[in-house]
């Protein structure tokens, strides 16, 4: 098993999206998927389904010491929230602000996915980006499911412009996906609040997966729906 600390620097790798059978376009179960973040040496992966919390639930249980429970959030205006630390499901469509509100009351830590990814349709885009700047944590600025790196560049870059924090992660709907995308940090205790110090000291980095991902997502979703699942 690799390292889930550098030897020489002392920080952790951490993938802080991914996705497992919860997802109407993953068939990935969240056993595989903590065997498989165990086997690349990460030191935590949040599980990030859409509107759903329970394979997050079923991967924290397998190992608690490993596994975030986020949730990936569909908003009213199409565009995506990501949250770390969630204890209750939030249901989607909510406007950004409720749904802000909603998982402020948990304890939340609040991410904007793929801000600005000019060919996702969940993407939140700019103007709605600004709109909720101040009542988010931090931006996404790598998702390694960005067809473009510009498009990453541009979130860190707005990141920057506003003071916030950049997480980072695959996205990764599939086994070989996870961990292409990750943010390196300073060991932390698990809790929202240590986490939310740590990630102000971290760095993220990877690599882009391309089409392909897309293209199986897309085969998992079709084949789910004709099962009627």
């Amino acid at each position: 098993m690799a390292q889930r600390v550098d030897p020489v620097r002392g920080l952790w790798r951490i993938d802080l999206h991914s996705h497992t059978y919860y997802s109407p376009d993953s068939n990935t179960d969240p056993r595989d998927l903590v065997e498989r973040a165990r086997e690349i040496g990460l030191a935590k992966l949040a599980v990030t389904d859409h509107n759903s919390i329970e394979g997050a639930l079923e991967a924290h249980a397998l190992a608690p010491d490993l596994i975030i429970v986020g949730q990936e959030i569909d908003t009213a205006v199409g565009g995506e929230l990501i949250a770390y630390f969630v204890t209750e499901q939030l249901p989607p469509h909510l406007s950004p602000e409720e749904a802000i509100a909603r998982l402020r009351d948990q304890g939340a830590i609040i991410s904007i996915s793929h801000p600005l990814d000019r060919f996702r349709g969940s993407a939140m885009g700019v103007a709605d980006t600004l709109k909720i700047m101040d009542l988010v944590d931090a931006l996404e600025v790598f998702n390694a499911r960005c067809l473009l790196a510009a498009d990453n560049r541009r979130a860190a870059a707005l990141a920057a412009q506003h003071h916030k924090p950049g997480t980072a992660g695959s996205d990764g709907h599939t086994l070989p996906e996870i961990g292409a995308a990750f943010v390196e940090l300073p060991p932390f205790k698990g809790n929202a609040e240590a986490f939310l110090t740590s990630l102000a000291l971290g760095k993220a980095a990877g690599r882009l997966t391309g089409i392909l991902p897309h293209l199986r997502s897309t085969l998992a979703k079709v084949a789910k729906r004709r099962k009627g699942l």
